[in-house]
């Protein structure tokens, strides 16, 4: 298949263009190099990419509409796998607008641009943030608008307007949520990237809140949920991928301790937009695509931190 992978410079868009490649499809990355986190960075992950076989990369920002329309058009790609967002629940209370932009805006332009194109499949990455502060687990059906952050409106939004292209142009779209991705090349903002490059060099981490759970979800499981939707269905969906088991924040510390004896931290409190737990019901996954998770916590901590060991300079 030819596939165009929005945001395939970034962690999970990156780690999915190698299983395409893999795979041999021919895969078209589109990233616009956000500065989010460091665009070196980003660059590397390219390099990595690049590693595991050829594939076009085109440096491209999304909301330039009839840009991306054009490049849709030339390319008449099979699937878009649209990843590319602006992601952090922190920096959507900063900068709220922004997010309007990247997330929903962007998402916009993408879907009209695979519709004009005839485009017949759209997988878009949507976020556990749209089920709010919920007791778990989370169905499908539990996102009901309730979010509590900016990025989690922006992708609720985002995937109403999924709903909308789809009735207008016909195509096949399925919307993924994702639970707290994480594993060797993960977002440097996220807990557990932090909280490692902080390790490393002896400083201390801050953990926000108590009680907190998330439904951590090795970036493998994530990867292959993606493919199998792609390659399984054959409806419009709306499908959790995650672990299915929720972890404390404690026993996240405790992993970390592990591999770093001289641990030191401290609590603060909450802060503002994040929710208390994600805990993703995958029993629709598991029916529809034949999704299981593989990798337990325990080795995948063990993973990235030997990918972190590995690869300090870049972190």
């Amino acid at each position: 298949m030819k596939i165009i992978v929005t945001g395939g410079a970034g962690f999970i868009g990156s780690h999915l263009a190698k299983r395409l490649i893999r795979e041999n499809h021919e895969v078209y990355v589109i990233d616009c190099l956000h500065p989010y986190y460091s665009i070196e960075r980003k660059k590397k992950q390219l390099e990595h990419i690049a590693s595991f076989g050829s594939f076009h990369f085109i440096q491209k920002d999304l909301l330039d509409r009839e840009e991306i329309e054009a490049i849709f058009e030339q390319i008449s790609p099979d699937a878009v796998i649209h990843l590319a967002a602006l992601p952090g629940v922190a920096y959507s209370i900063e900068q709220p607008l922004t997010y309007v932009d990247y997330d929903i805006k962007a998402t916009i332009n993408v879907l009209e641009a695979s519709g004009k194109a005839g485009i017949s499949k759209v997988v878009f990455a949507s976020s556990s943030s749209v089920y709010g502060n919920q007791p778990g687990p989370f169905t499908e059906e539990m996102a009901n608008g309730n979010v509590i952050s900016p990025y989690a409106a922006s992708k609720f939004s985002a995937e109403s307007f999924c709903r909308v292209y789809e009735h207008l142009y016909g195509f096949q779209v399925n919307i993924l949520r994702f639970f707290t991705v994480y594993g060797p090349w993960g977002r440097p903002d996220m807990a557990i990237g932090s909280f490692i490059k902080k390790l490393l060099r002896g400083e201390e981490i801050t953990v926000f809140g108590e009680g907190r759970e998330r439904d951590f979800t090795y970036i493998d499981d994530i990867i292959n949920g993606i493919y199998l939707s792609l390659m399984n269905l054959s409806d419009s969906e709306v499908i959790n991928l995650g672990s299915g088991r929720p972890i404390l924040m404690e026993d996240l510390l405790h992993e970390l301790k592990f591999h770093f004896p001289n641990m030191k931290m401290k609590k603060e409190i909450s802060r503002i937009g994040d929710v208390v737990k994600t805990w993703a019901d995958i029993g629709k996954a598991q029916h529809l695509l034949g999704y299981e998770p593989k990798v337990d916590f325990h080795q995948g901590i063990a993973e990235t931190v030997k990918w972190a060991r590995e690869n300090e300079g870049i972190l």
